[in-house]
């Protein structure tokens, strides 16, 4: 089935390649092998369990592998980290570190976001990259500078950055972009939705013309993502996975209305048997607070928002990851970017701004073709905005009123409220 490219006229010749009517994180049958990956870096991801690759990794790796500029349309929790990480890596092992170029001038960067997903695919890539002698590193802000200029002194082949932190570096001169071979955009859309766009452009205009790959990776192609591919990739091939809108159909969605007394209990209630469930709420005060009323309920819970010093953030982000913290509460800013796979719940206990807030924060479950659920909790001054929420979102769901007491709070994967309703 062809895909469609950006929608206005380019004045570059444009490839347009197949996309894959699956969800987005369902794995294929295509081996790595087959792909043409190299064999030690197969070998590092079998002993991770990974053999065969998503459809994002399976459309993109080809090309890029080729040294095609590539555009990758898809979401957060496709597989993209290894669709863009595999071919870099391979690339930049091939060939060999220029001599005589001091240290501070990397030849592989991947621009990301937030500082929590610079960690993430850091991560993922940087036993990869030992495998094929590939040196990873991450630069992002809320972190001290100086042991990262002393991490960028000691020699990386390729950098994870965020916009803001490497522009600073530059301006400081501890870091060139002159020689970069091997250019990933990540999330653009994100980028461009945080305002991070004249950042982006900046680093972009610094690479410079000379002979480099680009590969960028996002949810949308359009707006100020289309005129990014327009201005700086050349002839790139567009590949995109047909997702079956995952966000709403995978997942089991509760609309709970609670009293505000009881709203409490109801969130311990529903996370105690799980292990991993994210809370969203509205307010970086708002969030603290949460996790001072759970522990008084005998629930252990951590805190993410912008105000928690860079290591206590990293820590917690760990510790849930790692299924030793089971409750971990946010706020929209300090989720986006998180890529954690094996969440059961999503918990709204503010309600979202609107439905493509919903679909973000839902969005963090019913991830790597599992499903999930997500659960809004409702004051009686919120359930009007909730119908409507429904309604754009074409979603069928009772409001249902439950108490802390309720024992179907322990199996909302399997509770059918429409009976709840009907029955009352």
């Amino acid at each position: 089935m062809p895909v469609s490219g950006p929608t206005e006229k380019t004045d570059v010749a444009v490839t347009i390649s197949s996309s894959v009517a699956a969800t987005e994180s369902y794995a294929t049958d295509q081996t790595f092998s087959d792909l043409g990956v190299d064999e030690r870096l197969i070998a590092t991801l079998a002993d991770q369990g990974i053999t065969t690759a998503f459809p994002i990794q399976a459309l993109t790796i080809g090309d890029a592998l080729a040294g095609r500029d590539v555009c990758g349309k898809a979401k957060t929790g496709s597989g993209k980290t290894l669709g863009f990480g595999l071919p870099v890596l391979q690339r930049l092992a091939a060939t060999p570190a220029i001599e005589g170029v001091r240290p501070a001038r990397p030849r592989g960067l991947v621009l990301v976001p937030t500082r929590e997903l610079a960690i993430q695919v850091r991560d993922v890539l940087a036993p990869l990259g030992k495998a094929v002698g590939v040196s990873v590193g991450a630069l992002y802000g809320g972190a001290d500078i100086e042991r990262q200029i002393k991490k960028l002194r000691g020699g990386v082949d390729l950098v994870i950055a965020t916009p803001g932190r490497l522009i600073d570096l530059g301006d400081r001169g501890e870091v060139a972009l002159d020689k970069i071979a091997e250019l990933v955009i990540d999330e653009a859309d994100r980028m461009a939705d945080m305002g991070f766009m004249p950042q982006v452009e900046w680093v972009l205009r610094h690479i410079g013309r000379h002979a480099h790959q680009t590969l960028l990776f996002s949810a949308t192609l359009d707006g100020a993502v289309d005129r990014l591919v327009k201005r700086y990739l050349h002839e790139p091939v567009f590949h995109e996975v047909a997702s079956d809108t995952v966000t709403v159909s995978a997942m089991v969605h509760h609309f709970l209305q609670v009293h505000q007394l009881d709203r409490i209990k109801v969130v311990a209630s529903i996370v105690r048997p799980l292990d991993k469930v994210i809370v969203f709420v509205r307010t970086k005060r708002g969030a603290d607070r949460l996790v001072e009323q759970l522990a008084k309920e005998r629930v252990i819970a951590g805190a993410i928002h912008g105000d928690l010093r860079q290591a206590q953030r990293e820590r917690t982000l760990a510790d849930f990851s790692s299924n030793q913290l089971a409750v971990l509460v946010a706020t929209d800013v300090a989720a986006r970017g998180l890529d954690i796979d094996g969440v059961d719940c999503v918990i709204h206990f503010d309600p979202p701004e609107d439905e493509k807030a919903y679909l973000h924060r839902s969005g963090r479950t019913a991830r790597a073709g599992s499903t999930g659920v997500v659960v809004s909790l409702l004051l009686w001054n919120q359930v009007l905005g909730a119908e409507i929420l429904m309604k754009r979102l074409a979603l069928k769901q009772p409001v249902v009123e439950v108490f802390s007491n309720n024992p179907q709070l322990a199996h909302l994967d399997t509770w059918d409220p429409t009976a709840t309703a009907a029955s009352a």
